[in-house]
């Protein structure tokens, strides 16, 4: 009998620890809104559709080229304030860089 109820309060323990969450810290989570995250007013990027020979003779030589990589091939401008996103030779996307 002593055996069966070690036995019990040993699987009763077992599952109440599975069941608990782990840890006892509490994350929040923020959202921001993606239009709200960066202010683009101050800052000229190049337009989706750009060809790179359009983005180099209007914002000149990028600092940094990454890429390409994949299929199809995405490559990577690095310029002080933002980085430009290709497609083979047209923009895709240009994003801000975070300030630090």
């Amino acid at each position: 009998m002593k055996k069966n109820k070690t036995l019990l309060s040993s699987i009763a323990m077992a599952a109440i620890l599975a069941l608990a969450p782990a840890g006892s810290a509490v994350a929040e989570q923020i959202a921001v809104p993606v239009g709200s995250q960066a202010d683009r007013s101050g800052t000229s990027t190049p337009s989706t559709g750009m060809t790179k020979e359009s983005v180099r003779a209007k914002w000149g030589s990028p600092q940094d080229i990454q890429g390409p990589v994949g299929e199809p091939p995405i490559s990577q401008w690095h310029y002080q304030g933002f980085i430009v996103y290709f497609e083979h030779d047209r923009v895709l996307h240009s994003v801000l860089k975070p300030n630090r």
